[in-house]
């Protein structure tokens, strides 16, 4: 398969501060990709490096085959969809859609059609004549993306896009721009810091810190299957324990188990509820064992217990994943 993005030994250095730190990475023609980390870990600056934004110190880039080392933004193949929208206020939805076609010399007549079309795709035909600082935020968005499309890149590289979105309109964001990627057939290159929001979008993830990934894989690899206690710790809620508290392991490894994985159980081991807390669906209870801390997940049906009661658990072995020592 054709990599539409790949990263050889990458560097980018400022000063003394490695924000990417040897990194080797390959994204398919037409994957739905997410770089996950949180701020300062390198996501944003690998995408940065795609679109020509900044240069690698070390390294080598290629799209779609092409070495980008010194290439200029304007003469990649890629668009950048910002968190912060960048429209102009000044003008209407159509010629903020159609601002790129007129830096390259494209007709009114062609520009404007282009731009219907592409509100089309991201479904705001009919609103070329609105001003962008009247619509809301979603619409806001949906307009930044159809500027970008409108170009006809071959990668879309996504920064933080839903970010300013409230709850409900995030997750249908989230919906659409699945659907987009998969009726495009475009690679989207997708950096959050939203565990979910990678999880239920990507084809693959990249899990990145410190400068450096950590681990690239479906969203079930990385959630199922961490390669790290960081990797654990940071995609989803886990419970990092000694493996032979678990069961699963020797001494002085590590294990991961997620805490929709705990079940109440009258024959299992004995804890003690420490907390509970209700999150609609579902009742997080922390639970002490013999002096280790855990976390679980119970439907919110039915009685739970509450802190101070006594109650027993248990865990499916398989469910476990080990890490290892010192991870």
């Amino acid at each position: 398969m054709m990599q539409a993005v790949s990263f050889r030994g990458v560097s980018r250095h400022f000063g003394t501060v490695r924000a990417v730190d040897d990194v080797d990475l390959d994204i398919a023609d037409g994957e739905f990709f997410a770089m996950l980390g949180p701020s300062g870990s390198g996501k944003t600056t690998c995408l940065r490096l795609i679109a020509g934004f900044e240069q690698p110190t070390a390294g080598e880039i290629a799209i779609y085959g092409e070495q980008a080392a010194g290439m200029p933004p304007y003469r990649r193949n890629v668009n950048t969809v910002f968190q912060n929208y960048a429209l102009f206020p000044h003008m209407n939805v159509r010629d903020n859609v159609a601002f790129g076609l007129r830096v390259k010399g494209i007709g009114r007549a062609e520009r404007h059609r282009a731009a219907e079309e592409a509100l089309a795709m991201v479904e705001l035909a009919g609103f070329g004549d609105r001003r962008a600082a009247a619509l809301s935020g979603g619409q806001r968005q949906r307009v930044a993306l159809a500027r970008a499309l409108v170009n006809k890149p071959k990668v879309l590289l996504l920064d933080e896009p839903l970010g300013a979105l409230d709850l409900k309109l995030r997750e249908q964001m989230q919906e659409e721009l699945r659907r987009l990627q998969r009726a495009l057939g475009l690679t989207f290159v997708f950096v959050t810091h939203d565990q979910e929001e990678a999880l239920s979008m990507a084809d693959r993830v990249a899990v990145f810190a410190e400068g450096r990934i950590q681990q690239v894989g479906t969203p079930e690899d990385i959630y199922r299957r961490p390669a790290s206690r960081f990797v654990a710790d940071f995609v989803g809620s886990s419970n990092v324990l000694p493996a032979d508290f678990v069961g699963v392991g020797r001494a002085g490894d590590w294990a991961s188990l997620r805490p929709e994985d705990i079940t109440l159980d009258p024959a299992g081991r004995e804890a003690e509820v420490t907390s509970r807390a209700y999150h609609g669906r579902v009742v997080k209870l922390g639970l002490n064992v013999a002096g280790q801390g855990l976390t679980m997940l119970a439907p919110a049906s039915g009685d739970l217990p509450q802190p101070g009661d006594r109650v027993g658990i248990a865990w499916p072995l398989e469910k476990a994943h080990l890490l290892g020592p010192g991870t």
